[in-house]
């Protein structure tokens, strides 16, 4: 009988959650507080846990722009900016070979990310630019993960994630500040986001062991967690524009 649960239950967690070893430390041999191993566990759920919830993050801004037919209080540049942070982690990670439970919420993120530029343009008048920029973005990852680019522009990008991130976050706390309230900015992506760069910390350590990686993330949860404070700063302020149209 043991034998009889012991083959699907090692064929779900085996390798997507834990290594084999790992898997008969808790499961044949009962010890329940191998820290090592637990530890593992641990991460590979976070990590699958970030990647599924991805799917959903950006998806409230972009409702949110829709329902409106507006894009005010986002700011394109820091858009542009956390497009390409997602992008050089992704191509990061995957010319790395990491686990994909490590770094897969960046192209569900970078898909959402690319949709919220084109209707950022699209609603500013500038449909024909978005396309352009869809085409671009395209072009561009395919040359970054083609063989055609050294290993060390990869590292490069990644390492420039980093100042990207912060001044991406910067612009959009300073377009909060000057318009005196946060606009169509959608306050359950904003803290998806924070949360989801807080968990990454520990995942990247454990499963990367990269320290820029998690450099990465820990600068982004900084920045996440400031705009998650403008949010909650400026949760009852109006934005001023339809007013300014009628007079």
């Amino acid at each position: 009988m043991a034998t009889e649960v012991d083959g699907p239950l090692k064929r779900v967690l085996v390798p997507i959650l834990l290594p084999e070893k790992c898997y008969d430390q808790i499961f044949i041999q009962w010890d329940l507080l191998h820290v090592p191993c637990l530890k593992i566990l641990l991460s590979k759920g976070l990590g699958l846990g970030i990647v599924a919830g991805s799917l959903l993050v950006k998806l409230p801004q972009v409702f949110k722009i829709l329902g409106a037919k507006s894009a005010e209080g986002l700011s394109l540049q820091s858009v542009m900016l956390e497009l390409m942070a997602l992008t050089g982690t992704m191509v990061y990670s995957i010319t790395n070979n990491f686990p994909f439970s490590s770094w897969g919420e960046a192209l569900f993120l970078m898909l959402q990310t690319v949709t919220v530029a084109f209707l950022v343009l699209h609603y500013r008048g500038q449909t024909v630019k978005g396309v352009a920029f869809l085409a671009c973005s395209a072009l561009v990852l395919l040359v970054l993960l083609s063989p055609l680019t050294p290993q060390a522009v990869v590292t490069l990008l990644q390492a420039s994630n980093m100042p990207a991130v912060v001044v991406g976050r910067l612009l959009q706390a300073a377009t909060n500040y000057r318009n005196g309230h946060t606009g169509q900015l959608s306050a359950i992506t904003v803290f998806l986001l924070f949360g989801g760069s807080l968990a990454r910390i520990f995942t990247s350590i454990q499963e990367t062991g990269d320290p820029l990686m998690a450099g990465t993330f820990v600068v982004s949860s900084l920045c996440n967690g400031l705009i998650a404070a403008q949010l909650l700063f400026y949760w009852n302020a109006k934005a001023p524009h339809k007013k300014k149209k009628e007079q």
